[in-house]
């Protein structure tokens, strides 16, 4: 019964959705206030019962109803609770309806929080979040219906793939989603602001929180994802350039390059037509990266590999969004004219500059990742796109990001300067240049990688912190803290971001370079040298989990008479038929000691690989510290007040 309400609740969300898609819109071109107010309550009443339909779906789940195909394809008896609630989105179809909440959600927060919003403004962003709604309610309702039942159902269920039972994945999808989703705001202000006829300082403000909010989602989410590829799949990597991963990351990228050019419009009114051109393709990038997981068309460890009819819908979806927005783009060209006049020197040029590099870097991403299909498709020929094309072409683009990070963050607007921007720097420029030669000298014959690394991180954190000295003004240290402590946390957020950036920067490097690997057969009881450590396979036992059997070995690594033991583990998930490899970690500030078991040997040894992988935790904390900035920056008073309330009161430009 609670499915079959579940599945109409669905249904009446598609109806509620197509009501907020038409009435309101119509409203705002005529002028009908009672129209546009229908608006707010639609994208209330439409998450009410989208997260009705959600809970219904997961009560499925919990309850093991193997009544519902979802259920069975997903989910078993034997399975631990976590990863039954997480089995509803580790799937095609659960996924997908997890989706449209945080969509119907996303246009509920902006009919609750839109109040400072001009009324016309407000109604075409929410009829316009209301059409994606719609294109993705039919996509769920016709071709991915989660509450199809089975008319004999079975005793068990087929259990969830066992690389996505971690709590890492469990974690993973929703907060990419929130951040996939949260872009669509992005796009229904630009789009609801080309309608609309105007782009100025307010929407600016008012597009920010939107795009930081989407920004800081997909930082958590690539962050965890990083962080289960590391520990999970076995291979010792954080990053493998998979077409999944790309998926996300070119998101973020662009979502980056928007919310910093959102801060010219909002402060200069300058790059208006940039501005809304990035917030149009950055949802595109979320629809393309829905289209490579859900398709079918590209392997990988964890996408939908469904049939391609479904990846013709997305493409479907993406067509007439993109191609309507884009129209409406260029007939709307007229209306963006910039106001806001800069130099070649300026915070202004600066942030162009940062722009071009991120968007630059995404569209290298997006050639990478899509060439293969692409030269297929054309060529007939199979070509493999790895991660040596991927460090080699994008790698230089982050380079230059971090060179003129702190340039611009100390260039005024309007007008630069360089010998005044330049002049506080020197002493940073000094000390990351020396201690780079003094690292490089240190670990000589090894790679250039770790020493550049570090004179680049140094060099945005000691960025921050000349951009702070400067901020303190003059006085003694209780009146410079004073002045700090009172800086708007947009400020804050800005350089505890930055900050984080050079954290992680650094962690890749210095992992990457400084890394120890050993692959080897090994007997229980011969130890062995791996860097500073001897490592010794103590013993290898097999034991049972809740829903898996397990091989479970015992690893000591003693270094200055104290030994660490880890307990790598090779699992088979009988239902699945599926072994999973779950590498033993010990965490360190300044080194990750990683062992991994492989297959025993006919010799009567085992396959062990060990590596030592130094500051590795570095590039997890530095996610988590550019996204504490993010938090930060969205707490800014100002982001919750009327933004530029006297310029909501001038008439709108009516539109064509």
């Amino acid at each position: 019964m609670i499915t079959e309400l579940g599945h109409f609740a669905l249904i009446l969300a598609f109806m509620v959705a197509l009501v907020q898609m038409v009435v309101p819109l119509v409203g705002a071109h005529r002028g009908w206030s009672g129209w546009m107010a229908v608006a707010e309550p639609a994208a209330k009443t439409q998450a009410v019962l989208i997260a009705f339909a959600f809970g219904a779906l997961m009560h499925a789940f919990v309850t093991s109803d193997f009544s519902v195909r979802l259920v069975v394809m997903n989910s078993h008896t034997a399975k631990p609770m976590l990863y039954k609630v997480a089995g509803v989105w580790g799937n095609h179809e659960g996924s997908l309806l997890l989706w449209c909440l945080i969509l119907a959600v996303f246009g509920a927060c902006a009919a609750w929080f839109g109040g400072n919003l001009p009324a016309t403004l407000r109604a075409r962003v929410l009829g316009v979040q209301a059409a994606i709604g719609v294109a993705f309610l039919a996509f769920i309702l016709f071709t991915s219906n989660p509450f199809l039942r089975l008319e004999v159902p079975p005793f068990n269920g087929q259990d969830l793939n066992p690389l996505l039972q971690d709590p890492g994945l469990a974690f993973h999808p929703p907060f990419l989603y929130l951040g996939y989703v949260g872009l669509s705001m992005t796009f229904s202000f630009a789009v609801a602001a080309l309608l609309e006829g105007r782009v100025d300082a307010a929407w600016g403000r008012w597009v920010r929180p939107w795009t930081l909010a989407a920004w800081i989602f997909l930082t958590i989410g690539i962050a965890l994802g990083s962080w289960w590829a590391y520990y999970e799949l076995g291979w010792g990597g954080f990053w493998f350039w998979d077409p999944v991963e790309n998926a996300s990351f070119m998101p973020w990228l662009i979502s980056a390059a928007l919310l910093h050019s959102a801060i010219v419009v909002e402060k200069r009114e300058s790059l208006k037509s940039w501005t809304i051109l990035l917030a149009i393709i950055a949802f595109g990038f979320s629809l393309i990266g829905t289209f490579i997981v859900r398709s079918g068309i590209i392997t990988s460890v964890h996408a939908f590999a469904n049939d391609p009819e479904r990846g013709v819908f997305i493409l479907l979806i993406l067509a007439v969004f993109m191609g309507g927005a884009l129209t409406l783009y260029a007939a709307r060209a007229g209306v963006l004219e910039a106001k806001g006049v800069f130099s070649t020197l300026s915070r202004e040029s600066a942030l162009v500059a940062n722009n071009i590099l991120l968007t630059v870097s995404c569209f290298v991403v997006f050639v990478g990742t899509l060439w293969p299909l692409i030269a297929e498709l054309l060529f007939g020929r199979k070509l493999s796109v790895g991660a040596p094309f991927f460090d080699a072409a994008f790698t230089p683009f982050m380079v230059a990001i971090a060179v003129l990070l702190p340039f611009g963050s100390l260039m005024p607007w309007k007008r630069a300067h360089m010998g005044r921007v330049a002049r506080p720097l020197w002493g940073a420029a000094a000390l990351s240049l020396a201690l780079g030669a003094l690292v490089w000298t240190m670990q000589t014959g090894r790679a250039f990688l770790a020493p550049v690394g570090l004179v680049l991180a140094l060099w945005v954190a000691l960025g921050v912190v000349a951009d702070l000295w400067i901020r303190s003004g003059r006085g003694n240290l209780a009146q410079k803290a004073g002045r700090l402590w009172r800086l708007p946390r947009a400020d804050w957020g800005k350089s505890v971001s930055h900050g984080g950036f050079a954290v992680t920067m650094f962690g890749i490097c210095a992992m990457t370079a400084w890394q120890t690997e050993d692959i080897r057969v090994t007997r229980v009881g011969e130890p062995f040298e791996v860097g500073a450590y001897t490592v010794t396979l103590q013993d290898v036992q097999e034991v049972q989990g809740p829903n898996y059997f397990s091989t479970l070995a015992t690893i000591g690594m003693e270094r200055g008479g104290r030994t660490i033991e880890l307990h790598p583990e090779k699992r088979m998930y009988p239902v699945q038929r599926m072994p999973t490899t779950e590498a033993a970690i010990h965490n360190g500030i300044l080194r990750d000691l990683y062992v991994v078991i492989g297959d025993p040997q006919d010799n009567g040894g085992w396959a062990v690989r060990t590596y030592i992988k130094p500051f590795a935790n570095w590039i997890w904390a530095g996610c988590i510290i550019m996204a504490f900035g993010g938090v930060l920056s969205l707490s800014d008073r100002r982001h919750r007040v009327a933004a530029g309330a006297a310029k909501t009161r001038t008439a709108a430009v009516p539109a064509e």
